[in-house]
């Protein structure tokens, strides 16, 4: 069920932006609507620059859990990924990503509007130049 619209109006995106990309036309189905495959690779993307940032190095997808879709995202849409890692194993590093629509962001006569389309949590694992789990560094 689609957010209250007050409440969304004063929500903000959680984490750190980590990509911005336009929804195209060959993303879409006929009706207009980006495919939800489309938008899972965008936030695996984003999981993926942000996890490699903090691992230092190679990582790989692992899993996706709680992932839910609140609106549908259009062609034109501006999707931006948001990514807060939540915690950090020996090897694994869990991020949760939302994904939000910047609509309108290209005219003059719409309402802009930045609304939260999906979100989930990312799963990934450090790895080597082998493919095999590696400790993720500690911080610096």
């Amino acid at each position: 069920m689609p957010a209250d619209p007050a409440t969304e109006e004063s929500a903000r995106p959680r984490g750190t932006l980590a990509t911005r990309t336009l929804a195209m036309p060959a993303d879409a189905n006929p009706n207009g609507d980006i495919f939800g495959g489309w938008v899972l690779s965008q936030m695996d993307i984003a999981g993926g620059i942000t996890a490699g940032a903090r691992a230092r190095g190679r990582v790989a997808t692992v899993a996706v859990d709680a992932m839910v879709f609140h609106r549908p995202v259009y062609v034109g849409d501006v999707l931006c990924t948001y990514a807060d890692i939540i915690r950090i194993g020996r090897t694994s590093i869990a991020i949760h990503i939302e994904a939000w629509a910047l609509r309108g962001s290209f005219s003059d006569t719409l309402p802009h509007a930045h609304v939260k389309v999906t979100q989930g949590t990312f799963t990934l694992v450090a790895i080597d130049d082998n493919g095999r789990p590696r400790p993720v560094p500690p911080e610096e």
